[in-house]
């Protein structure tokens, strides 16, 4: 399932996060990648062992575990360290795959991508997020504070920057519920209970719902 979520940041948390970035310190975003892909990713990522790099991830991370769309959909039980990239005109990130496991110390394993943009569209060229999907390629460039979540499994690029900067943040998720399509029948039981309870109540049938959820969470969820 892929997924655009609207509006994850407020404004003053993108002029926050804005006025960190600008003022940061960024190091080759070839130290954070795999062994295969870093002979394609060629951007900057702030340094992440900064005061500001850590208030910067906090928000972030914060604002995550605030979204009801984002914890229905992607069932969270881990979340990496969030990390900060820049692109300037000549970069890109070529075709790669996330790594299946990562960390040094805690491992996690990669069930959910995400970027979450933060820089306005009409602000750079280039700079699409694009994924290689079963239907065919499909290319994202969001407004700043929507991401895109989707499963760590597929292929997927960031276009050549040609003019302006791209500011993103991107992470991965181990879920409660490691199959995608577990997690997406989750979710659509989850959104249907909740439109019948907006309009009818607490029905029989919203109780049905219910059960049939709770008990698919427990044949389905890993602890």
């Amino acid at each position: 399932m892929i997924l655009c979520i609207e509006q994850v940041l407020t404004p003053e948390q993108l002029d926050e996060i804005h006025r960190i970035l600008k003022e940061g310190e960024f190091v080759e975003g070839k130290l954070t990648a795999g062994r295969y892909a870093k002979t394609v990713k060629d951007n900057y990522q702030l340094k992440a062992d900064t005061e500001d790099a850590k208030k910067v991830r906090k928000m972030v991370h914060n604002a995550l575990l605030q979204n009801p769309l984002f914890k229905a959909s992607v069932r969270p039980q881990k979340i990496r360290p969030i990390l900060f990239s820049r692109y300037e005109p000549g970069m890109s990130y070529g075709w790669h795959t996330d790594n299946a496991i990562m960390g040094d110390g805690e491992l996690v394993r990669s069930d959910v991508s995400l970027t979450l943009f933060l820089s306005d569209p009409d602000t750079y060229e280039g700079g699409e997020l694009v994924i290689d999907t079963s239907i065919g390629e499909q290319s994202f460039k969001l407004p700043a504070g929507s991401m895109i979540v989707y499963p760590s499994t597929f292929l997927h690029q960031v276009t050549e920057v040609t003019q302006g900067i791209r500011f993103a943040a991107v992470t991965w998720v181990q879920s409660l519920v490691r199959d995608v399509q577990q997690r997406e029948i989750l979710f659509e039981l989850d959104t249907v209970r909740k439109s019948i309870f907006e309009q009818y109540g607490k029905t029989v049938e919203f109780d049905l719902l219910c059960k049939t959820h709770a008990n698919l969470l427990r044949q389905w969820v890993e602890l």
